[in-house]
């Protein structure tokens, strides 16, 4: 993922790592989520999610790492191909 148009954010003690993804798209974090499960094939968690009032323009999901290896490899290589 290092590699990719992801910006990758701090994530200490935690099974989830958060992706700024601005520099991909210009969807909110719910539509950008729905078009990788159904485009790339990988499920994430849009953030605004957990907010009463979501920032505006916040363009960060969530994804989860507790995952078997071949997973996480076949997944960051789809979305590293955005």
């Amino acid at each position: 993922m290092a590699d990719s148009r992801f910006t990758l954010l701090p994530c200490d003690g935690t099974y989830f790592q958060l992706l700024d993804y601005s520099a991909i798209s210009d969807l909110d974090d719910v539509a950008f989520c729905e078009w990788i499960v159904d485009e790339i094939g990988v499920a994430a968690i849009p953030v605004s999610v957990f907010y009463q009032q979501p920032p505006k323009n916040q363009r960060i999901i969530r994804l989860c790492f507790a995952k078997e290896e071949n997973t996480l490899l076949e997944a960051a290589s789809r979305l590293s191909g955005l």
